[in-house]
């Protein structure tokens, strides 16, 4: 816990008329309170907690099929799996649409939330903003996980990636579809993997967009990706006219700013960015790291590091602030932090081995190893869940596979997808630079997808990629420079 949608018209022709426990009725998905909605047909899947014994109680999935935009579908739907671990993958979708609506002409979009997030039995602990600025010390932050997990409604056993994909496996047989075309950001990715490796024979194609390998436990190399990742900035700022005149100084001014809260936290008073209201609030060196290591996921938000950087550093310490605490209300809001926590410590850390850490490297970095200890603290007292004796093998298939990657990625940068396809022999693998964390909807990247599945047929790089729109650095408030 440290820093953490006419289907009534389709329905004639296409899958959903398929007998099935799971009923489906008009409903809107949006990707959180005042987002728009979106048309959809929503319902509840009943699953056992444990499938191995489904008598010992069940729990209910929430699914929606956005219906494709063709009269005659195929039946074989995209299937887009949210990252975390924890997101909700009906929100994710719905903030993302754009980016499959060129694959929806010709398919549904059949969205599940994944077990423990969303909807789907959800396992939720509280997050406060004192836990998000890793404020607490690895013994209390086993004290608050052991109050998360006395807190939780199942239990965390059952909620790892090996029983979420025969959740999916299961929504698909009661839903009639064919086969199915998944997609998986982030986390979602080993999702993806892990339903294509179980599932093969229904698995149509394959879509991983900021690849984890699953040979590669997550959270020893979370700083030392993210440091590469701001070393970028620095560097990109430097090498642009613009910025390198504004803030010629930006890494030292980093430097500055780094050692002067890690020696004291400032008293700072803000508008919260949710609310409006003035607040006050001590800010120290781990504001500064949450803010700096999510704010470098995408490059919208990367835009703003310089300028940010460099009011701080001059003492201006209200926009670093509201940042903050605007990271802060959406991974409170987002993330089910119960559901993230049975991933990690069945998934990753029991395999990290505290012998392969560089410890100096890892003090190093800007964010230190902070958050590898508190990853090590939560797993010291969370129970390890059900776990496939192949989930942490290379997929070796001969599916199509699609694996994306942006160049200025933080945490899933270009060469752990490279790791992942070593055992794939119908691949391609695209990065596009200056970009982040998922890079589906980026520039022509949709058409590209929607050809990818259409035909399942991993592309040649098209040269529309290299047009893609990066933003401009920020050179004051108003925006960036024409």
């Amino acid at each position: 816990m440290h820093r953490l949608v006419l289907l009534a018209l389709l329905a004639a022709a296409g899958p959903l008329q398929a007998e099935s426990s799971l009923e489906l009725e008009d409903c809107r998905i949006s990707a959180g309170p005042g987002s728009p909605g979106i048309s959809a047909q929503c319902g509840w899947f009943e699953r056992p907690i444990n499938p191995d014994q489904p008598e010992d109680g069940t729990l209910e999935l929430r699914v929606a099929v956005v219906p494709a935009l063709s009269l005659e579908p195929a039946l074989d739907p995209f299937v887009p799996i949210a990252g975390g671990p924890g997101q909700s993958s009906i929100q994710f979708y719905a903030g993302w649409s754009y980016a499959f609506e060129a694959v929806r002409q010709h398919r549904d979009m059949l969205l599940i939330d994944q077990r423990g997030t969303g909807q789907s039995a959800p396992m939720v602990c509280e997050m406060d903003e004192d836990a998000l600025a890793g404020d607490y010390s690895p013994e209390e932050t086993a004290r608050l996980t052991r109050a998360c997990l006395t807190a939780l409604p199942y239990d965390p056993r059952y909620f790892t990636t090996s029983v979420a994909v025969e959740d999916i496996e299961a929504v698909r047989k009661a839903l009639g579809y064919d086969a199915l075309n998944v997609y998986g950001a982030s986390y979602g990715t080993r999702v993806a993997q892990h339903y294509a490796r179980r599932y093969p024979e229904t698995t149509r194609t394959v879509t991983i967009d900021g690849v984890v390998p699953p040979q590669l436990p997550l959270g020893p190399d979370i700083a030392i990706q993210s440091q590469r990742a701001l070393d970028s900035v620095f560097s990109r700022c430097a090498e642009e006219p613009g910025c390198n005149a504004e803030f010629p100084d930006l890494a030292d001014d980093f430097t500055t700013l780094h050692d002067r809260l890690s020696e004291e936290p400032v008293l700072v008073t803000f508008h919260h960015p949710v609310t409006g209201k003035l607040r006050t609030e001590d800010i120290g060196v781990d504001h500064l790291n949450g803010a700096i290591r999510l704010l470098l996921y995408n490059p919208r938000t990367i835009a703003l590091l310089p300028l940010m950087i460099s009011d701080a550093a001059d003492g201006n310490y209200a926009p670093l602030a509201a940042q903050f605490f605007a990271i802060a209300e959406s991974l409170s809001a987002d993330l089910n932090i119960g559901m993230h926590n049975a991933v990690m410590c069945t998934e990753d850390e029991p395999f990290v081995d505290d012998n392969d850490i560089d410890r100096e490297q890892l003090q190093a970095t800007y964010m230190g190893p902070l958050m590898f200890d508190a990853i090590e603290a939560m797993c010291s007292v969370w129970p390890a869940g059900v776990l496939d004796d192949n989930l942490l093998q290379p997929l070796a298939t001969d599916l199509p596979v699609l694996l994306l990657s942006g160049e200025a990625d933080p945490i899933t940068p270009a060469d752990y997808a490279e790791e992942a396809l070593v055992e794939m022999t119908n691949k391609a693998h695209l990065v596009l630079d200056d970009q982040g964390h998922g890079v589906a909807g980026v520039g022509c990247m949709p058409r590209v997808l929607a050809t990818f599945v259409d035909t399942a047929t991993p592309p040649e790089r098209p040269d529309c990629l290299d047009r893609a729109f990066v933003m401009p650095f920020f050179l004051d408030y108003s925006g960036p420079a024409p």
